[in-house]
């Protein structure tokens, strides 16, 4: 299988460099160039800086895939599911390129993204720029674990990484975003023991909570796949903030995007007895937007 951007399947940094961007010239074999050099940055640092644990994802947008590279395209590839139901929604943010910069280093993060963001400033116009860290032992700002359920090891590539089912785009992956704003001041104003029925998991130890009901934030995101397989995406979300603003960049990786889109529809709708996730009355997302990874080798044939 092509080596899948290492960015993937990544694990757990201690801060990260969101950048997304929209071109805004038709100069695409450029731009494809551009984006094999961006892959050169990665590979600089990482030697660099070995020490830091630094990884790089490009993601290309599903509305922008067929000006890039208009021979073919991911099987799968569709734009960003647009849901909503009473005041629960899943905005879209159009943007072709997504860059994702992970590091155990702010500095490094840093500079990584200046980089990037010269060697594409004459060709794009910069959509949102996110910086996240890692909050205490992996926990998002609201106190609670955010990915105790992802898979470790080898698993990582089977759940995140596109195989033998589309042998041109194997080593790519599926990426969904969203960033979540959430409403602290709501959110501290609820008891630990309310929290946790919303949530579905105890604060300090992670453990499941006892007759929590099919609306948790827990339930709700434990969508298994057809065959009853879990989990079906890798969640490298993390948290971001500052005095004012807090909240969680949510970021998932999977072969298959209908992964991203159970998921979604889970929280949102819920089933038919109106369980939706209860965490949505708290936090609200402001951005969504779908892309795909190529393996490294398609980026780099790709640019001539």
């Amino acid at each position: 299988m092509s080596q899948a951007q290492k960015g993937v399947c990544a694990e757990p940094n201690l801060h990260a460099q969101y950048l997304l961007f929209n071109v805004v010239d038709d100069d695409f074999a450029t731009i494809r160039s551009k984006l094999a050099a961006c892959l050169d940055i990665f590979d600089y640092y990482e030697d660099e800086h070995y020490e830091a644990m630094v990884s790089g994802l490009i993601g290309i947008g599903s509305n922008f895939w067929s000006d890039i590279y208009p021979e073919s395209k991911p099987q799968g590839l569709l734009p960003f599911p647009d849901m909503q139901c009473d005041d629960r929604c899943a905005p879209v943010m159009l943007a072709d390129i997504f860059i994702q910069i992970r590091a155990d280093r702010l500095d490094i993060c840093h500079e990584m993204g200046i980089k990037i963001v010269e060697l594409l400033k004459m060709h794009t116009e910069m959509v949102e720029q996110v910086r996240a860290f890692r909050y205490l032992d992996g926990r998002d700002l609201t106190g609670y674990v955010i990915t105790d359920d992802n898979p470790r090891g080898i698993k990582k590539f089977d759940i995140a990484v596109v195989g033998d089912n589309d042998p041109e785009y194997a080593g790519g992956s599926y990426i969904h975003i969203q960033r979540y704003r959430h409403d602290m001041v709501r959110w501290d104003a609820l008891s630990d023991a309310r929290q946790e029925k919303v949530i579905g998991r105890t604060r300090e130890h992670n453990l499941p909570v006892v007759d929590s009901g099919l609306s948790t934030h827990a339930f709700r995101t434990k969508v298994t796949g057809p065959n009853g397989e879990y989990p079906t995406l890798l969640n490298q979300s993390m948290p971001y903030g500052n005095m004012s603003v807090q909240g969680l960049y949510f970021v998932s990786c999977a072969r298959d995007p209908m992964a991203f889109r159970n998921y979604l529809h889970s929280r949102i709708y819920g089933d038919q007895h109106g369980h939706y996730d209860r965490l949505l009355d708290y936090t609200n997302a402001e951005t969504g937007a779908a892309f795909f990874a190529p393996s490294i080798a398609y980026i780099r044939r790709q640019a001539g």
